[in-house]
């Protein structure tokens, strides 16, 4: 495999052989990955790749990635050749960072297909939001594990996810060995409740286990959260040092009702009541306007956006999130695919080439958004949408091991020429080998290693005709914007 962009100078900086003799005695790493291509971010943040890379893992984070041929054959004797508790060959295989999910609501799965080819206000009156009125803990529990095993078999290590009974998600997130932050979603019809039950479940779960979970303060959006819940929720965050996840100018639509009907965008909504000065996810954005522009480039907090392309496309949105003004402004980009509901499918490969694709459409040039900048959106710029910018999103020493390899041999990808465009445009979601979060395998050679999904499938089933029940005519909310 070569890549047409040099190697970048910053990222190998002794050979492993050098490293594999060199004098003292030190314990077994935990991991050692050899003989991969690994993509990595020079100090510009420009993708590169590096031909035979071993990489090596210790307490959960990369401590090293060289170059060049290594002796593993002192299994017992760490000294002079590497050892590790568990040996990755991975020739023909590209190491890369794991992929973030920033937007999703798990436990949606249960309705994958359920209400297809509808405008978004049918898919939410007339089956999403009664469906939901069924939930039971059980439903969230399932819909939790068969997402977890769809994601960990398609690379994704991390997920933001935004829903309800976020207890029994996260206990699913702990078990399943995924990275995630949770939020546990409020509407104002549920009263001061539902912002404090937020608030208590991002307090309780922050930093567990064992540092993978952190949280989020959750409002729904600006159409189902008042203003002053809004500015509550701004509050709250600044308070606690809480990440505030949000759907906002999910569509054009939703931006033109709310000036026709308050004079502000969503956008300024989220200003004027303080939520651009916190940290702040702001899920979709493709109604953001040229008006809001200004607004987002005065927020003294850390703003970034998740844009789930395909959803956009089967509700025919006449405008998709604006990748490129937004990145003129400094503001993260992450890749998202919003919950199965809407966009049947929790993979973030399709998400990453319909981005790229989408974006050339939509700008009108060929030029944007190249392979190479679409894997930084997969990459770094997701981790940083999501709060871990400075945890994951690339291998580098210091980094959390959360790494996935990706095969790269089949009729599919071959011949390379480009291994940015192979990754992109002709890769999928099933060439991923093995998922690796904080240095422990979840998936090995396609195999899950934490959850069974034919016995999590047989238990949904046995349940879906009580969840999909809509005969009782109750819904949770309106969607009405």
């Amino acid at each position: 495999m070569t890549s047409p962009e040099p190697t970048p100078d910053a990222t190998p900086n002794a050979s492993a052989d050098d490293r594999a003799n060199s004098p003292g005695t030190k314990a077994p790493a935990d991991l050692i990955i050899t003989r991969c291509t690994a993509l990595v971010h020079d100090d510009h943040e420009q993708i590169g790749f590096v031909e035979d890379a071993t990489i090596v893992v210790r307490a959960g984070r990369i401590e090293t990635i060289t170059t060049g041929s290594v002796d593993l054959s002192a299994a017992d004797h760490p000294a002079p050749g590497l050892s590790a508790a568990e040996h990755i060959d991975a020739r023909g295989q590209v190491a890369m960072p794991g992929l973030v999910n920033c937007h999703t609501h798990t436990p949606m799965v249960t309705l994958r297909g359920i209400a297809e080819d509808l405008p978004i206000e049918e898919w939410f009156n007339d089956f999403v939001w009664p469906i939901e009125s069924n939930l039971q803990e059980k439903d969230v529990e399932l819909g939790a594990r068969l997402a977890c095993a769809e994601m960990i078999r398609g690379g994704v290590t991390c997920f933001a996810d935004h829903y309800f009974s976020m207890d029994t998600v996260a206990a699913v997130t702990a078990e399943s060995g995924m990275r995630a932050n949770l939020g546990q979603a409020f509407f104002s019809s549920q009263g001061a409740e539902g912002r404090e039950q937020s608030l208590d479940f991002a307090l309780r779960h922050r930093d567990t286990a064992d540092g993978r979970i952190t949280t989020s303060l959750a409002p729904h959006a600006p159409y189902t959260v008042e203003d002053a819940d809004l500015a509550a929720a701004a509050q709250l965050a600044r308070e606690h040092g809480l990440l505030v996840h949000i759907h906002a100018s999910e569509n054009r639509d939703q931006a033109d009702t709310s000036l026709a009907r308050h004079g502000r965008t969503p956008i300024e909504v989220l200003a004027d009541a303080g939520l651009l000065d916190t940290d702040l996810l702001i899920a979709h954005g493709t109604g953001i306007m040229e008006r809001d522009l200004p607004v987002l480039a005065r927020a003294t907090g850390r703003i970034a956006v998740a844009g789930a392309p395909r959803g956009y496309l089967k509700f025919a949105w006449p405008t998709t999130t604006p990748v490129r003004a937004l990145r003129e402004l400094g503001i993260p980009v992450g890749l998202a695919t919003d919950g199965a509901a809407s966009n049947s499918s929790l993979d973030v490969w399709e998400s990453m080439a319909l981005t790229a694709l989408v974006q050339k459409f939509t700008e009108g040039d060929p030029r944007w958004l190249t392979s190479r900048q679409a894997l930084h959106h997969a990459t770094l710029q997701s981790a940083r949408a999501v709060g871990l910018g400075e945890e994951i999103g690339s291998l580098a020493p210091g980094r959390r091991a959360d790494i996935i390899l990706v095969d790269v041999s089949g009729p599919h990808t071959q011949p390379v020429h480009d291994l940015a465009a192979t990754l992109v445009h002709s890769a999928r979601s099933g060439d991923v080998r093995t998922t690796i979060v904080d240095g422990r395998v979840i998936m090995r050679d396609r195999e899950l290693l934490t959850l069974d999904v034919p016995a999590i499938v047989r238990e949904m089933n046995e349940r879906m005709p009580a969840l999909i029940d809509r005969s009782h005519g109750k819904r949770i909310q309106d969607y009405d914007t």
